[in-house]
């Protein structure tokens, strides 16, 4: 991470998950790192997206190491043993809705909330895994109603989020990130692993392109590939 000083410190928030773990191993390879965070469900510094207590208590523990520069919140869920995207408008049930978004949105504000007072007041990163399916300039085949929605709301706490950052700390750059198909067991249901790319090489592309993110009152919607995608 070259636009990042020397010793720089960085905290991954869903360290446990496929692109988590990646994102770690890539950042531990980079001589300019100085230490490096991990939150996860069963890590000594635990957090459940779903227990804001938890949340608060991790921020609490990490904010011993702040000032950070980067700041990774890998998380979110498409799917679990009685919970899958819905097809149609007839699949959609609030238990199911109620469940993504309490984890890819509520959760991932409150993050926002705790844990970007302990951000760097020179170049510093605060980075969440999004979906380009959550935009809504982009959605064409429709379908997965609940998991689109979490990440366009998702997407507009970040935005709104770096617009209110930004006037006490003008370095700081806030980023919905899109890491492509990438073989986990999140996009294995989907033919993720036919046709998404290893985790890793996903990792060193989003990391590359978070290295170029340059401070601004907005945030940006970005692909693991560089490229902005529309709100």
């Amino acid at each position: 991470m070259n636009s990042l000083p020397n010793n720089y410190r960085a905290l991954i928030i869903g360290s446990s998950g496929s692109i988590g773990q990646a994102l770690k191993k890539q950042l531990e390879s980079d001589p300019k790192l100085g230490s490096i965070y991990e939150i996860s469900r069963n890590t000594p510094i635990a957090i459940d997206l779903q227990d804001e207590q938890t949340i608060q208590n991790a921020a609490k523990e990490i904010a011993q190491f702040a000032p950070l520069h980067l700041i990774l919140i890998a998380t979110g869920v498409l799917h679990a043993d009685a919970l899958q995207p819905e097809k149609k408008i007839g699949d959609l049930q609030i238990h199911t809705m109620s469940t993504v978004f309490a984890i890819n949105t509520f959760g991932p504000a409150l993050i926002l909330r705790y844990f970007a007072p302990l951000l760097s007041r020179d170049r510093a990163i605060m980075a969440w895994i999004s979906a380009k399916v959550g935009s809504i300039e982009d959605n064409r085949l429709g379908g997965w109603y609940s998991y689109r929605a979490s990440k366009a709301a998702l997407n507009m706490i970040i935005q709104t989020g770096a617009i209110e950052i930004h006037r006490t700390n003008p370095q700081a750059c806030l980023v919905a990130l899109h890491p492509g198909t990438v073989k986990s067991p999140l996009s294995r249901p989907f033919g993720g692993i036919l046709k998404g790319q290893e985790p890793q090489n996903a990792a060193l592309q989003m990391l590359t392109s978070l290295d170029k993110v340059k401070p601004s009152s907005r945030a940006i919607f970005l692909s693991y590939d560089g490229q902005t995608i529309p709100w």
